[in-house]
Order: C-alpha cells, then structure tokens, then sequence
C-alpha cells in the first residue's frame, strides 16, 4: 500500500497539521529505545501504563489509579527535529491496530455511554444536527446519541480534524510516513504485546496488565448488531474513510448488504 505514489514516505513531508497529529501520538522510551504510537481504544491506556513502569513512574502495571494521559509521558512532539530524526531512525517502533468498525463502536460506547464531557462536547452538537423534530428549546443532555447519528456526524467530519477516538488510524500514525518495526493488532493483544516487550528488553516483571474485569468487549455479534441496525447506505458511505485502516492492516471490509442482517 505504500508503494503507491502519492502515499507519504517520511514525516516531513506531511502536512503540517498531519506532523502535528503523529508527533503528538508517538510516545518515547529513551531507556529502552522506543517508540509507541497510541491509538485510543487499541489498549492504549495499558501500554501508557507499562510506559510509566518503565521509566519508573508508576510501580507496577496492576496499580489501581485513574489514568493520567499527559503526566509522565514523553511525545515526539516535544522534542527537536533533529532529536525527532535520531529517534524516528534508530528507535524500535511500534503500534497496535483495531477491526475500525470495531473500535468506533467502543469509542461509541464508551464516550456516548458513559462520558459526561463527551455527552456535552459531542453528544448534544449531534443531537441537535442529526435529530428532526427537536422542539429548539428541548433540553438536549447529549446522552442519548444513536449509533446512526454518531455515524451520519462521522460522514461530515473532515478525517485530519476528528477526535482522536474516531480518527482513522492511518492518520493518527502515518504508517506509511514512519517505518515501524511492528504492528501488533488488538486480535492477539497479549502474544504481540509480550512480543514487543521481549523485543524491546522489557525487564521480566514488566507484563502487559490483564482486561480489567469491569471491561466489556465488543463482540462480534454486538458488532453485528450495531451495523445491521444501521441503513446499509449509511455503512457504505462510512466505509470510504476508513478504507486506508481496512486496507494497510488487512481487514476484511464488513458486509453491507442488508441480506446478511436478516440472520
């Protein structure tokens, strides 16, 4: 995919909104020489852990506190550019992918279901687009976005300017812009992490921290559902932004034919 002309082969020659973006996703180890790009809702906030571990900002990976996504984290982004080409050239790198219908149903769940800041910030700008009939003065919370609103929203935002837990993760890493060593998939989350902390001489009591208990996967049926209830016109015209993410990383496009729904 991207030997393809027109497909970037080095940061700098993205744009500079798309630098911007990858820069600000790619974390640094400086000990162990690597480089993570995190997706949210591919395990990112377990792999922050183990980063924290490993710099020794946090015990152990098993501690119960609330993630902090900024403290203690060191980004591409705020280092030199010739800091940046050292690293993005002698660094293991590596990120983790997701089916992407399947992780913007967890970013759906999660965010609409449960967020309250999303629920304002998102939720209620949707609602009043996408839902006829809304009384102008109804007191909208925000908390009740449909997956088909969520998805007709997605069909009008611009991919480079998305929330990053919807934005494509094409545009997120620039797989094609940077060269990584390795991209682990949430399918086999455990063998591939395990794998990059061999990889990287992780110390033997760093291990990637189980499912929290409370965690409710995505199913695939759940997943079945949630698209089956979609009109199938809408799913096909969603598909086209996310074409990058199904095709470099090889998952199979979902059904849009209504036929298969009716199982």
């Amino acid at each position: 995919m991207c030997s393809q002309k027109n497909m970037p082969h080095s940061i700098w020659s993205l744009s500079p909104l798309q630098r911007k973006t990858v820069l600000q996703h790619i974390l640094v180890n400086e000990e162990y020489r690597f480089l993570y790009c995190y997706v949210p809702k591919v395990a990112c906030s377990n792999w922050k852990r183990v980063l924290k571990v490993l710099s020794g900002a946090l015990e152990s990976v098993d501690v119960n506190i609330k993630m902090d996504h900024r403290s203690d984290l060191l980004f591409l982004s705020s280092l030199k550019p010739e800091e940046i080409r050292y690293r993005l050239k002698h660094y293991f790198k590596f990120m983790f992918v997701r089916e992407p219908m399947e992780r913007l149903l967890s970013a759906y769940r999660n965010k609409f279901g449960e967020i309250e800041s999303y629920q304002k910030k998102y939720g209620v700008e949707i609602v009043k687009r996408y839902r006829k009939g809304l009384a102008k003065d109804a007191s909208v919370k925000g908390d009740d976005v449909t997956f088909g609103e969520f998805v007709r929203y997605l069909l009008d935002e611009d991919v480079e300017h998305m929330n990053e837990h919807w934005m494509p993760v094409y545009n997120l890493c620039q797989p094609c812009a940077v060269s990584y060593n390795f991209i682990g998939s949430y399918e086999h989350l455990e063998r591939d992490s395990e794998y990059v902390l061999q990889r990287i001489g992780a110390p033997p009591f760093v291990h990637f921290p189980e499912r929290q208990t409370w965690y409710k996967p995505v199913t695939t049926e759940t997943l079945h559902y949630y698209l089956c209830t979609l009109p199938q016109k809408l799913l096909r015209e969603l598909l086209p932004k996310y074409i990058l993410d199904f095709s470099l990383f090889a998952y199979p496009f979902p059904n849009t034919t209504t036929e298969h729904c009716r199982h």
